[in-house]
């Protein structure tokens, strides 16, 4: 067996290369290039022919060097930087080669317990990649939209009238883009505001333009002239940005629901069509739990993958996901129920809105909420546990490639509890 450890960058990785008994046998540098990592493999080939017997130790589970590394045929083990940390010196000194002997070494421990890295399909990895981006788009546009409320209320105090709790809907921020001042909008004629209102699909535009008329004779603070001149230009620019925003996450959902269902969704009944193509496996099964629309079960299904089986039981993927409870005990203390950290923050973000949003719509999930709140479980911590039961309930699903059916769960739930013939409560 050959063992790897590769101290990762940007711009260049350090690898140490050792065998069973021996140890670490070479440290070199290899720069972040195609023929550089291409000579890597080769190095790695002429040391270990078979590449079964080659384990590669690395601090991430993404990049173009860990796609090479598997299109190799190496067996690719993805740690968390933490255990190499905790396996430096005394001092914890922070050293780039060293690291890359420690990775080394833990691919040579056999009994080391690593989880060998199985990658994502074309459709996962797709779906992986737009989930994280909608996710990061929504940040912006959160932030965006905090940013132009504060640009309005300090320039254009009437626009949050007309606004109201829907500052980042569509007409609004045209409305806003077309006239960023107090001045330019007055100036507007009724009919010029009810057409724009028209033009982007608003349902009463006679009763936003008269919004827009009733704000604008209202009593509010005049700012000076010169930030008023300075601000129009940002007003314009964020608007631009939060409708850009918005147009590319409609784009991206419409794509989530065609990777999970094979087709997009179409007519007022939002259905896929009867002829459907390749679809992320277990899409439908995603779809079939309560509280998973298409983004929540693309953010989901994209960070579990397509091959469930890299979870050998549900307690995998729950601390995969950060769900399962971290015990404690020393001596004769207490026992100690802490988070877990080390985890995919993706998942286990996902997992936690998916908990909430469940609430609504499953009555068991209301009822174990509720009853974890009356035992003193804080709002998220009650969460996280409901969310740990879910993702036991959506192993079993996978694994056996049936769709949720809460009236099954509940039975087999109310039978392990000792209930006869006692339904859910339902959910308020």
């Amino acid at each position: 067996m050959l063992g790897v450890g590769i101290d990762w960058a940007e711009e260049f990785h350090l690898v140490a290369v050792g065998r069973p008994g021996e140890g670490v046998v070479e440290v070199a540098r290899v720069e972040h290039t195609p023929a550089a990592v291409a000579a890597l493999v080769a190095r790695i080939a002429g040391l270990e022919p078979d590449p079964a017997e080659v384990r590669v130790v690395i601090e991430t589970r993404h990049g173009l060097l860990v796609e090479a590394l598997v299109d190799a045929g190496y067996t690719v083990l993805p740690v968390n930087p933490d255990l190499v940390a905790r396996r430096r010196g005394p001092a914890r000194k922070k050293d780039d080669a060293e690291d890359a002997r420690i990775a080394c070494l833990l691919a040579l421990d056999q009994y080391t317990d690593l989880r060998a890295l199985i990658p994502h399909g074309e459709l996962a990895g797709e779906l992986r990649a737009i989930a994280r981006d909608d996710i990061r788009a929504c940040r912006d546009e959160r932030r965006l939209l905090n940013r132009l409320r504060a640009d309005l209320a300090a320039v254009f105090p009437a626009a949050l009238a007309i606004a109201g709790d829907d500052l980042g809907s569509p007409v609004v921020l045209k409305l806003l883009q077309r006239w960023p001042t107090a001045d330019e909008l007055a100036a507007a004629s009724h009919d010029e505001v009810e057409a724009l209102a028209r033009a982007a699909k608003h349902g009463w535009p006679h009763r936003l333009a008269d919004r827009v008329t009733q704000a604008l004779t209202g009593d509010h603070f005049q700012p000076r002239d010169y930030l008023i001149r300075a601000k129009a230009d940002t007003i314009r620019l964020a608007c631009a940005q939060l409708l850009l925003l918005r147009e590319q996450r409609r784009s991206w959902h419409r794509r989530m629901g065609e990777l999970l269902l094979g087709d997009r969704r179409r007519g007022r009944a939002k259905q896929p069509g009867d002829d459907r193509g390749p679809a992320v496996p277990g899409g439908e099964i995603y779809l079939s739990f309560p509280g998973l629309g298409d983004r929540l079960a693309a953010r989901i299904a994209g960070e579990i993958g397509d091959a469930i089986g890299q979870f050998d039981t549900p307690n995998a993927l729950q601390c995969y996901a950060g769900k399962a409870p971290v015990t404690r005990r020393s001596g004769k203390s207490e026992l100690v129920v802490a988070s877990r950290l080390a985890c995919n923050r993706y998942l286990a973000d996902a997992v936690q809105q998916w908990a909430f949003t469940s609430l609504r719509t499953s009555g068991w999930a209301r009822e174990f909420y509720d009853t974890q709140r009356s035992r003193g479980r804080k709002h998220h911590a009650a969460l996280r546990a409901l969310g740990n039961r879910w993702l036991e309930v959506l192993w079993h699903c996978l694994t056996k490639n049936t769709p949720y059916d809460e009236n099954v769960h509940v039975a087999n739930r109310n039978r392990a509890l000792g209930r006869v013939n006692q339904p859910s409560k339902l959910a308020a």
